[in-house]
């Protein structure tokens, strides 16, 4: 970790902080918490994912992803299905309303944010994303070395 641990941590919840709060704002229109906006944009492109890889993605625990699926299952964003592979498993997927709803909010989340995220320049930002894709895998215990799947996923909506 950081020679100034608590510095790092500081500098990296505020901007987590601020930047949900700039999400929600325009989310709030749609009715819509970051975390399930984050829920949504994790399942695009997707065949299904597992609630346990969910969870870990959207750094949720699974008591609180949970409530999310259900709350878009109930909009019929999202619905669930055993998994082919292992009947123990349930998948959650996007319905068809979900890729549009999902497609709607990126779309004016972007336009909230502009080309690149706020004072950063493209290029920062392109090398902001595999740094804390790093540090994420660090301190999750991985190796380091590449970036945590839901950074590529989530971090950069372009």
């Amino acid at each position: 970790m950081a020679r100034q641990p608590q510095q790092l941590l500081h500098l990296l919840t505020r901007a987590e902080r601020l930047a949900a709060r700039r999400a929600q704002s325009v989310l709030d229109a749609y009715g819509c918490s970051v975390d399930g906006w984050r829920v949504l944009e994790l399942l695009s492109g997707d065949e299904g994912r597992t609630m346990t890889a969910l969870a870990e993605d959207a750094a949720l625990p699974a008591p609180t992803l949970t409530k999310i699926v259900d709350q878009l299952v109930d909009q019929n964003l999202v619905f669930r299905r055993v998994d082919p592979t292992d009947r123990r498993r349930v998948l959650a997927q996007l319905t068809p309303r979900g890729l549009r709803r999902r497609r709607q909010l990126s779309s004016a989340v972007r336009a909230e944010w502009g080309v690149s995220s706020p004072g950063l320049t493209e290029d920062e930002e392109d090398q902001l994303l595999p740094l804390l894709g790093r540090l994420s895998d660090g301190l999750a215990g991985g190796d380091g070395v590449t970036a945590h799947p839901s950074a590529k996923e989530v971090g950069r909506a372009r």
